[in-house]
């Protein structure tokens, strides 16, 4: 096996296209072709990381945060970035970051905290825009069947928990063949005119490429007249956060010792307690003050998340109770994601959760 076998799994799953614009995240170091001697999974890449990496044999990195986040304009050792880059590249280990694409995920992060909280009817708390992508193209209606097939097949037509996918069976055109077209319509090689069918198809934005890939090669055209919108739907599928219900409610000092159990930190920084019974609870996993104002249109009792600033927590403005957690201590469970997820994938190769540990805070 090699590495990009293991990143067409985890694009599979969390597609680097789903990530945020200012993300960085896909293969960072190292060459796709290297052959694959064992992975280690971990939260952040740095130097420590890389002599554990070395010390188990694995010759790749899967690390949730990118160790390269802004550009390098040199190599040479003067800050943690550069000197884990550089013992990677020496040591000729390849790292892999999954970043936002993982938080995205109807399954990610997010999904984790709401699981280790035992939240119900969890949905994202807000939902990708521009995400979903339609495909209008034109093909003789007796190829119409087949060519939705082929697209179909290619990832075509289903978003989310439905199919969609319509076309025109009566035609809504004609085309007319030049004399120099291959295939030749009509064995008398005469000129004359077929039905044309409309086919309207939706797909998830990341299969583009596949998608055209599929179109192109069975189309029965040589020149194929298609055209790609971009949708403004709100993808349900993917997005930041999620928000889901208490099996039953809680007192907010009760609810807020749980978390403290559960996501074992040092301790938790709140917004003033309302006196009012837990049920609804919003999650975003890292730094999620952005969410604040869609968590309290959400309803949400309690926002469990990250990174809040002194005045963020004025936004609570006593219609919900924002709790922060701490940055590591919110995505630590990541790891275990990518660890379960793999195993299912890839069985003849270790698959290491690191050890170090990488939290940069430490409590008093």
């Amino acid at each position: 096996m090699i590495i990009a076998e293991v990143i067409k799994h985890l694009e599979d799953f969390a597609p680097v296209s789903t990530a945020e614009d200012f993300d960085n995240v896909g293969l960072l170091v190292g060459q796709p072709e290297t052959k694959l001697t064992g992975i280690l999974i971990t939260l952040d890449t740095l130097e420590e990381v890389v002599a554990e990496a070395i010390d188990t044999n694995c010759n790749l990195i899967v690390s949730f945060h990118p160790i390269i986040f802004s550009g390098l304009k040199r190599l040479n050792g003067a800050n943690y970035v550069e000197r884990t880059v550089i013992k990677a590249i020496q040591n000729n280990i390849a790292i892999y970051a999954i970043h936002t694409a993982l938080d995205n995920h109807r399954l990610g992060v997010n999904k984790m905290i709401c699981d280790k909280l035992d939240l119900l009817n969890t949905r994202i708390l807000i939902p990708k825009e521009k995400t979903i992508k339609k495909l209008t193209t034109y093909t003789p209606t007796a190829q119409a069947a087949e060519l939705r097939q082929k697209l179909f097949e290619a990832g075509a037509g289903s978003i989310g928990n439905y199919d969609e996918c319509s076309f025109n069976l009566e035609g809504v055109g004609s085309f007319k063949p030049d004399e120099n077209a291959n295939p030749v319509i009509g064995s008398s090689g005469e000129t004359h005119f077929e039905k044309e069918t409309q086919i309207n198809i939706t797909f998830p934005a990341h299969l583009e490429q596949q998608i055209l890939k599929a179109l192109f090669k069975n189309h029965l055209y040589e020149e194929v007249a298609y055209e790609i919108t971009t949708l403004d739907n709100s993808n349900q599928q993917i997005g930041m956060g999620m928000i889901g219900d208490l099996k039953q409610e809680k007192e907010e000092s009760v609810f807020l010792s749980e978390i403290k159990n559960i996501f074992k930190t040092g301790c938790i920084r709140h917004s003033e307690l309302l006196g009012k019974p837990v049920k609804k609870v919003a999650v975003l996993g890292g730094s999620g003050s952005f969410a604040i104002e869609n968590a309290k249109k959400a309803g949400a009792n309690f926002f469990i998340t990250a990174d809040l600033k002194y005045h963020d927590f004025y936004k609570a403005e006593q219609k919900l109770v924002l709790a922060d957690v701490g940055h590591y201590e919110s995505e630590q469970y990541t790891k275990n994601l990518l660890h379960s997820y793999l195993s299912k994938k890839i069985s003849n190769f270790a698959l290491i959760l690191s050890n170090t540990k990488t939290n940069p805070i430490k409590y008093y």
